[in-house]
């Protein structure tokens, strides 16, 4: 296999990221297959989405959510927020920033919130992609939307207890002029609404003072806190007399494609070590008889996250499924489905191969080596 210069950059990059840094001769075939794939995708002219057709639809999307408030949209923005590569590897001409794209054309109504968790300050908790902390990314997304015109409001650390790791980090951003705040564990989450919607569970965590109409929360990774900082600003509304709503924003699962499209198939096995499955919306099935495609935890969350939202609005949920908290409409920038399913099921089979590496090196077990492979069988 010949290995071309770009080819050569990447598997430089992810071999000086890797946690671990040392590979075996058998473990580096593997990266090399996998990313040979990768790189045949990337040499690939031919393009399956339009990114102007997606964000003409998702910004109207979002503009159609905010319309159902008091003017106050807090949207929990799941995902990569800059360098979605792997959108960009299953979605053919998908530009890997165009989330960005997006909040600079909603920017003159936009608040940017980033959270991080403090025990993973504590913990060092690393992101695999680059290879960093997860609070040394909230520098690095801080200063990559800066240089993109984008401000950050304020960081909130969550699950703050006076760590001294996660102190020190609190010092050093509001030495560098930005905002932060604080929020306790909250007594009893998730499971005792009394206390949770009470001026002792969300009540207790700061208010984030916003200006603007539609705020975005989001963070480097998942049990950030992202949800509960918006669940928390929505008592604090409420509390105001502002009826604001809450909304999600996550890319995958295509909620609007079969349960088993290679696009659906390619992010559950990009999610192998979150443990994470696609599933058949239920509750949206039962409320307007359409097949829709949610994640596990959304949906076993959702019961209980209906019932927080009527307790802190007083009124009937806004949303009958996990699926209607949502608002990404990533399927109307596709403009070519045999393009993206192909480059899906090669993102499939390069998951596998990196899932073999990771096994081999002891990072996972057993299990996510066979539901990688129930994966490529799909």
């Amino acid at each position: 296999m010949e290995i071309g210069p770009r080819l050569s950059k990447i598997l430089f990059t992810f071999f000086m990221n890797h946690p671990t840094l040392k590979y075996t001769r058998s473990e580096s075939i593997a990266v090399l297959r996998a990313e040979a794939a990768r790189e045949k995708i990337y040499k690939n002219e031919k393009h399956g989405f339009d990114n102007e057709k997606y964000l003409q639809a998702q910004k109207a999307k979002i503009e159609e959510r905010l319309r159902q408030s008091d003017n106050k949209l807090y949207i929990e923005f799941g995902g990569k927020l800059l360098f979605d590569f792997h959108a960009a590897r299953i979605l053919p001409g998908y530009d890997p920033n165009v989330k960005i794209q997006l909040l600079q054309q909603l920017s003159s109504d936009l608040d940017i919130i980033l959270c991080v968790n403090a025990i993973d300050i504590e913990n060092n908790k690393l992101r695999a992609d680059f290879g960093i902390t997860y609070h040394e990314d909230v520098l690095k997304i801080i200063d990559d939307l800066a240089n993109r015109n984008l401000k950050i409001t304020a960081v909130v650390i969550t699950r703050y207890e006076n760590q001294p790791a996660a102190s020190s980090f609190k010092k050093r951003l509001e030495n560098s002029k930005i905002k932060v705040y604080t929020h306790p564990t909250i007594p009893g989450y998730p499971n005792d609404i009394d206390k949770i919607v009470s001026d002792e569970g969300y009540g207790a965590c700061e208010y984030i003072e916003t200006t603007k109409k539609i705020v975005v929360i989001t963070a480097p990774g998942p049990g950030s806190g992202k949800l509960a900082t918006c669940l928390s600003q929505l008592y604090h509304e409420y509390k105001r007399g502002i009826k604001a709503i809450y909304s999600k924003f996550e890319t995958f699962p295509v909620w609007d494609l079969p349960l088993k499209h290679p696009i659906n198939v390619a992010y559950e096995a990009a999610t192998l070590d979150l443990n994470d499955s696609n599933m058949i919306d239920t509750f949206h099935q039962k409320a307007y008889g359409i097949s829709a495609v949610n994640y596990n935890r959304d949906i076993e969350a959702f019961p209980l996250l209906q019932r927080i939202m009527e307790r802190i609005t007083k009124s009937e949920c806004p949303y009958k499924s996990p699926t209607d908290m949502g608002c990404n409409c990533i399927s109307q920038g596709i403009i070519d489905d045999s393009i993206c399913q192909e480059a899906s099921k090669q993102e499939t089979i390069r998951r596998y191969l990196r899932a073999k590496v990771d096994f081999a090196m002891g990072i996972i077990s057993q299990d996510v080596i066979d539901h990688s492979i129930d994966l490529m069988n799909e």
